[in-house]
């Protein structure tokens, strides 16, 4: 419905509203039942499909305490300057292999080499970094469409561009082999298949275009971090300008 006194589009469901404070049932003799229909009666067309899928990827709640929104600002904050180091690193330097994040990415690299193992060596192999990928994008699906946390899916949605830039050294180490993996030990010293991406893109016959690969994956990696910091960066004001309002209307 939309506000009678200052037009803001808002929940059916809302007694007041979030922008100007209005109480719509003290807004005029008619009870908030005519109200309502006054207010559907001058809606406009729905919107389009862009429009739609715009305020549904933007969606913030009408209502938030200002303890949370300091608590998701911080938790912005720090993120957006922790990304600063992974994108400026190079994938020789490995800077996201020694991060805290890699042995949070670890977990769901092992755990995806026993889900995919049925399906065949190559798939072996190739689901341990399927995993790490996999899971951050099950959250953010989670967040964004069962639980509706836009601002919690816009960090699942880093989490995820963090852990494809992750897997870019392990697939640029391919040819030569000679990153310590799990165990300590190098690709060049274990059995055949012990490196998963050489293997892989052996495979593949793709081997020779392992710099190539790791480099897009980096890419990838850095623009959905990048991505996922604008949405946020986004859900953060809008928020700010919903407490702000509802401020204001409280005066």
């Amino acid at each position: 419905m939309n506000c009678p006194k200052c037009g803001h589009e808002q929940d059916d469901e809302n007694s007041e509203c979030v922008r100007c404070g209005l109480i719509f049932s003290q807004y005029s003799p008619m009870d908030y039942t005519e109200l309502l229909k006054k207010s559907r009666s001058v809606t406009t067309a729905e919107p389009s499909i862009p429009k739609r899928i715009l305020n549904y990827l933007f969606h913030t709640m009408d209502e938030i305490e200002i303890v949370y929104f300091v608590g998701r600002l911080i938790v912005f904050i720090f993120l957006f300057i922790w990304s600063i180091k992974f994108l400026q690193s190079s994938i020789e330097s490995n800077y996201v292999g020694k991060s805290f994040m890699h042995l949070v990415n670890l977990p769901f690299h092992e755990a995806g080499h026993i889900v995919f193992r049925p399906l065949g060596r190559v798939m072996h192999s190739l689901g341990g970094s399927l995993g790490q990928v996999i899971m951050p994008l099950i959250c953010t699906l989670v967040l964004l469409i069962k639980t509706r946390d836009t601002f919690g899916a816009s960090i699942g949605l880093w989490w995820m561009g963090e852990s494809i830039l992750d897997m870019a050294p392990y697939i640029d180490d391919a040819g030569s082999q000679s990153l310590q993996l799990l165990g300590g030990n190098t690709g060049a010293s274990a059995p055949y298949g012990f490196h998963d991406w050489n293997f892989v893109l052996n495979e593949l016959n793709l081997l020779r275009h392992d710099h190539l690969i790791a480099n897009i994956a980096a890419a990838g990696g850095k623009l959905i971090m990048s991505i996922s910091l604008l949405w946020g960066l986004i859900l953060m004001i809008r928020q700010f300008s919903s407490l702000v309002n509802r401020q204001n209307g409280n005066l």
